[in-house]
C-alpha cells in the first residue's frame, strides 16, 4: 500500500507516509472486507458510508501540512480511520459524527489502540466545534454543494482546510488557505465522496 499506492502517486511527506504505516487499517473495516482493507479503493463501512481508499487519505493528510502540535478538526468520523492517522502526527483531534452507530465503533477502537488525543462528539459537523476552535487544520469527509461558513471562520490564521466540493456525483477537491485575514480557495483534486448531511450542506 504504501510503496505502490502512496509513495508511487506522489505521496512524499515523511510524516504522513509514517502514520499511514502505523495505523492497522483493517481494524477500520468490516470483518468480511479485511481482506481487501489495503485495497486501492474505498469500502463500505455500514450506513450507506465509505471508508476512502488509502490514496485518498494520504492525499488529503498531507495537503494540511501538519505540524506535531496541530489542532485538527475532522467532520465524518466514519471508521475512525482518517482520525486515526491524524492522530499520529499531531496534538489533538477533534471528530465530529453524525451516526452513532458508526462513532460508537470507532470510538472502541480508539480506545483499543490508545490513540488517546482524538475527541469525539455526534453533532452536525457543518456547525463545526466553536467551543474549541481555531483550528490549526480542518479536514472533511464528505461532499456539500459549498463550503460551510461556520468552518471558514472555525479555521485559524494560518489555517488550511481541505473539503469536497460539488453535487452529489461528482465534486472537486478544494484546499483553503487562511492566511494574515486572506482566504485563498484552489481545486486540487476530482473526487467523490458520500454526501454531507447537515444545515450548511445538504
Amino acid at each position: 500500500m504504501i510503496e505502490e499506492q502512496l509513495v508511487g502517486r506522489g505521496i512524499q511527506d515523511p510524516a504522513t507516509l509514517q502514520a499511514m504505516r502505523l495505523v492497522p487499517r483493517h481494524l477500520f473495516v468490516e470483518d468480511a472486507m479485511r481482506a481487501r482493507a489495503y485495497g486501492d479503493h474505498p469500502l463500505p463501512i455500514g450506513a450507506g458510508q465509505t471508508i476512502s481508499q488509502p490514496f485518498i487519505v494520504a492525499f488529503m493528510t498531507e495537503a494540511l501540512k501538519l505540524h506535531e502540535d496541530a489542532r485538527v478538526l475532522e467532520i465524518g468520523t466514519g471508521s475512525g480511520y482518517q482520525a486515526a492517522v491524524l492522530s499520529r502526527m499531531c496534538r489533538r483531534i477533534y471528530t465530529i459524527e453524525r451516526i452513532d452507530s458508526l462513532l460508537s465503533k470507532a470510538r472502541k477502537l480508539f480506545d483499543r489502540l490508545h490513540y488517546h488525543n482524538i475527541v469525539s462528539r455526534i453533532d452536525d459537523g457543518t456547525e463545526g466545534w466553536p467551543s474549541e476552535a481555531p483550528f490549526d487544520g480542518i479536514i472533511v469527509t464528505a461532499a456539500g454543494p459549498k463550503i460551510p461558513e461556520p468552518l471558514i471562520e472555525q479555521l485559524a490564521d494560518p489555517g488550511i482546510m481541505v473539503i469536497p466540493v460539488g453535487d452529489h456525483y461528482t465534486q472537486e477537491l478544494k484546499l483553503i488557505n487562511k492566511k494574515n485575514g486572506n482566504i485563498s480557495v484552489k481545486t486540487i483534486e476530482l473526487v467523490r465522496f458520500v454526501d454531507l448531511i447537515g444545515s450548511h450542506g445538504w
